[in-house]
């Protein structure tokens, strides 16, 4: 079986590093756990390791691809304008109860490529809509939550075709042990070391207090104007019940919430995305007056503009991250087909909804306020890579003054 080439001992510290970095998970609480079906090896790891913490009732849900293939292949048209709302409400009557939350993620990226594009894009529509509920608890970040990783062969197969699916699964998984710092002796001293240095990070920006980043290179001259009251965040933060949690792992970006109504320019693309099943290549858009009014892709484009139509604030931004060319996953020269690691590569953007926690004082605040210091809300959140080492980003003050943020992709 494939498992055998995946380090157990990394695992288990993978494992480990997700309950008492990534969650923190406290005495007797419970905890919702969302994964592959293939990942179910680092699942039962995870829920040993949580009730080893003291943890509440463990309760795992699990997708498989060929039951989501079967969908596409076999179900009626209407079918693709619904979703099971039941259980997003069960999931968000959960999080009001106090429970945690852990995705593992490692589905095929290309899962969807050979399906129709308009029933991929209903069906995700109706997703989004019947997951609300529970997003909001999440990108509130009311509970403590946390996103790691395991490699599935499928998704292996599709970083290293070349390889045999044995080589493609062992080089992905110290790919992701390397990325999670669970390759360390001890990774949860590495994890307390580099979230220090992200806070580090965090305060100086915040101390600055730009009103704007100017990012400029090839093909990019965009003006992101910063919401008011923002406040910037990167590696472990607090969530709205007190606990401090690694939302995700891995991570090296410090992020904020940009003015959704204040974005001015052109940017392009430094890496492909990949959105569910179709990657999105040499994406450049222009933005006025916040929204954007010109979007094309050298593949992937239909996809984009669909993704782009999602709802009023799918064409603005919601987050703006800083993440430095010499990263590990940049280093590492591997393109994930998946943002959780791509996005930690580059600096980057995210069309649509922002996160209340990057304001002064949002856990206080209402939509309407959040909507009125320039927050952005949307039924997505789909990060991309505008970063790179020929990327410089200068601050811009209050007083109009610039200075000078990174350098050739690195921080100056």
């Amino acid at each position: 079986m494939t498992n055998s080439v995946i380090d157990p001992v990394k695992l288990e510290k993978l494992a480990e590093v997700a309950v008492k970095i990534g969650l923190q998970l406290q005495k007797d609480q419970d905890l919702v756990i969302t994964a592959p079906f293939a990942a179910a090896p680092l699942v039962r790891l995870i829920t040993k390791h949580a009730y080893l913490a003291g943890g509440g009732i463990v309760t795992p849900f699990y997708t498989d691809e060929e039951t989501t293939l079967a969908r596409y292949r076999y179900a009626s048209d209407g079918n693709f304008d619904k979703a099971a709302s039941w259980l997003y409400e069960g999931m968000a009557k959960a999080y009001e109860a106090g429970a945690a939350r852990l995705a593992v993620s490692g589905d095929n990226p290309m899962l969807l490529s050979n399906e129709d594009p308009a029933k991929v894009a209903r069906a995700n529509r109706a997703l989004s809509t019947a997951y609300k509920p529970a997003l909001e608890k999440i990108a509130n970040f009311d509970i403590n939550w946390n996103i790691v990783s395991y490699p599935n062969a499928s998704w292996a197969r599709q970083m290293f075709p070349d390889l045999s699916e044995d080589e493609a699964v062992k080089k992905l998984a110290d790919a992701i042990f390397a990325a999670s710092r669970v390759d360390l002796d001890d990774p949860v001293a590495a994890w307390t070391t580099h979230n220090a240095e992200l806070a580090k990070r965090s305060k100086w920006l915040n101390d600055m207090r730009f009103s704007a980043l100017h990012f400029t290179g090839p093909g990019t001259d965009l003006k992101v104007g910063l919401a008011d009251g923002h406040e910037w965040h990167g590696g472990a933060s607090v969530a709205k019940n007190g606990v401090t949690c690694n939302p995700n792992i891995p991570t090296e970006e410090v992020f904020t919430t940009p003015h959704a109504w204040k974005v001015e320019g052109t940017v392009s693309s430094t890496k492909p995305l990949s959105h569910q099943g179709t990657l999105i290549d040499n994406i450049q858009m222009r933005f006025e007056g916040g929204k954007i009014v010109d979007a094309k892709a050298s593949k992937g484009e239909a996809v984009l503009l669909k993704v782009l139509d999602t709802d009023e604030g799918a064409r603005r931004i919601g987050e703006v991250a800083l993440v430095p060319h010499s990263s590990p996953i940049s280093a590492s020269g591997l393109l994930f087909y998946n943002t959780l690691f791509d996005e930690n590569a580059a600096c980057h953007i995210a069309l649509g909804q922002c996160y209340s926690k990057c304001f002064i004082n949002g856990a206080n605040l209402t939509p309407e306020q959040i909507k009125q210091q320039g927050g952005n809300a949307s039924l997505i959140h789909i990060d991309w890579m505008i970063g790179s080492n020929a990327i410089d980003i200068d601050g811009i003050a209050p007083d109009g003054s610039k200075v000078p943020v990174f350098r050739k992709g690195e921080w100056a």
